[in-house]
């Protein structure tokens, strides 16, 4: 008996060990250089209430989400019906969200009924009219389709936001949907909140324009623009002031490639001017349509546009192989950093819109440590007093499980490297009172017993086997509870899950396994003759 007593007082000594262990990156920033260079250093992660940093709410443009792609339809439409030598008068789309086309006969508008029917079943008549011969027909998109495209638009939006603050080194983001068009993001620790606004908020439509030479500048500006271009304007750093100058620029209207087609997108430095430029590579396709753009338009100048602004528009002086170009634009070195990340998460389907923006200082994250640390130590200190005056030695041996408890969670939380809340902190509380309330169990148990007349071996053994079933049935049902508020919660109930979850583990080891190794010592190798309980 006395090597099974050793055997698990080992395991309960590595158990707790192995928690100090993954604790002491939390309690000492002193580590000698073997433990940083070999050892965990990871301390345990504070949330966005305890450590500061950003919450933002933000809106999705759906409706904008909606006017790109019936844009892109009306295009598609367009060439489809040329590519089938359908004439019509014209094809627009309007600002209330239909596209309207004229066609000069009828026979040309069956034709298009076809078409509308075998190749665009995403959209249907809304009205159709004769007017002098001419038929107007007015399209709009199916509602189940308007609702699937506004919706994966969210889904889409929320998943680039968290590649971006994912390449953005933030410490457990909370990135999550509220609604049908809003998303809650969580930035623990972020101390520029301007700059993880423009990294988060930004489109990122990157796209490559031909610049409209053919057509007078001057005349563009004034307002004649000519149809099929756009003023644009083109922002350069003044190397002499250090301000930014934007010079207006006259783009065609087509898209000749988008930056979906992007492989990467990395941070270099010029070797002319030392400025930081941000070189990309395009996959197999996008070089390809590179190397045919550039063929076809040598000695013509090609806009990099992003977000409507120009960055540079360099003449093509050769045809370009590879898929690689550059997007110069005199920026800093965290401004290049930001544009590389986004270039590489990708494009957000839709502008977003910032609704709500909360910073959470570090002196009320402090606040919040201190109140939740005093309130754990208050408490615990309360709990061991009852414990040792109600219970009175064997009350010892409870504490001594409750201080092991705490070492345990604690090292569990910086191991799995989970983020503590101000919530989580409560469960924590919580965990102490449940830890305390199986040995209540256990020791009342154990005095019915001596009550009874059984000699304390025999009394302790029957505590521990009747009182375990009903403490494994609370226990379970609690864990059952946590895990599902942990798969269903957000933010602070997720927090409360946490170290819920992980107290209620760690609270039948300590209550159940490690007190029960005191006393079988005490009674087996001292050979106690009553229990002081």
């Amino acid at each position: 008996m006395l090597k099974g007593i050793k055997i698990r007082a080992a395991v309960a000594l590595v158990v707790c060990l192995l928690g100090l262990f993954y604790l002491t990156p939390s309690l000492t920033s002193g580590l000698p250089d073997f433990w940083q260079k070999h050892l965990p250093v990871d301390k345990i992660h504070l949330g966005l209430d305890l450590q500061g940093g950003m919450h933002l709410v933000l809106e999705v443009d759906t409706e904008k989400a909606l006017e790109n792609t019936l844009e892109r339809m009306a295009n598609e439409l367009k060439e489809s019906l040329m590519g089938n030598k359908i004439r019509f008068r014209h094809i627009e789309r309007t600002k209330d969200n239909h596209i309207v086309l004229e066609f000069p006969d009828a026979s040309s508008r069956e034709s298009f009924n076809r078409i509308l029917k075998d190749q665009f079943s995403d959209l249907e008549e809304a009205s159709s009219e004769i007017h002098e011969g001419r038929g107007l027909i007015t399209l709009r998109v199916r509602e189940k389709r308007k609702n699937e495209i506004k919706k994966l638009t969210v889904e889409q939006s929320l998943e680039t936001i968290r590649n971006r603050v994912d390449q953005f080194g933030v410490t457990e983001p909370e990135i999550i949907p509220q609604g049908e068009d809003r998303i809650v993001v969580q930035l623990p620790g972020i101390k520029d909140a301007m700059r993880a606004k423009n990294l988060i908020g930004k489109t990122a439509l990157l796209e490559f324009k031909l610049v409209n030479e053919e057509y007078p500048l001057a005349e563009a500006v004034k307002g004649n623009v000519p149809e099929g271009s756009v003023v644009a304007y083109e922002t350069r750093l003044d190397r002499q002031t250090g301000r930014r100058v934007s010079t207006p620029i006259l783009l065609k209207n087509r898209t000749l490639l988008t930056g979906g087609y992007l492989e990467s997108a990395q941070v270099k430095i010029s070797d002319r001017f030392g400025e930081p430029y941000v070189a990309i590579k395009f996959n197999a396709q996008g070089a390809r349509d590179f190397d045919r753009i550039t063929g076809e338009n040598v000695k013509k100048r090609l806009a990099i546009v992003l977000d409507g602004t120009v960055h540079s528009a360099p003449v093509i002086q050769e045809r370009i192989s590879g898929g690689e170009a550059q997007i110069t634009g005199t920026f800093t070195m965290d401004e290049a950093k930001d544009l590389a990340i986004v270039l590489r998460a990708g494009a957000l389907p839709a502008p977003v819109n910032f609704l709500e923006e909360r910073t959470v200082g570090p002196s009320l994250g402090q606040d919040s440590i201190d109140k939740g640390l005093w309130s754990t130590i208050i408490g615990g200190i309360l709990v061991m007093l009852f414990m040792i005056i109600y219970y009175r030695l064997s009350g010892v041996v409870a504490n001594v499980a409750l201080i092991m408890n705490m070492i345990i969670i604690l090292g569990a939380l910086a191991a799995f490297k989970a983020t503590l809340t101000l919530p989580g902190i409560a469960g924590i509380v919580l965990t102490i009172g449940m830890a305390v309330d199986a040995n209540v169990l256990i020791f009342e148990r154990i005095r019915e017993e001596i009550r009874s007349g059984k000699t304390p071996r025999a009394a302790i053994e029957t505590g521990y086997s009747k009182a375990f079933l009903t403490i494994l049935d609370s226990n379970v049902t609690t864990l059952i509870a946590a895990l599902f508020l942990f798969g269903f919660g957000t933010g602070p109930v997720k927090g409360f899950a946490v170290t819920l979850s992980i107290g209620i583990i760690t609270s039948m080891f300590t209550a159940i396994f490690v007190t029960r190794i005191i006393f079988d010592y005490f009674v087996w190798n001292r050979k106690i003759k009553t229990v002081s309980v």
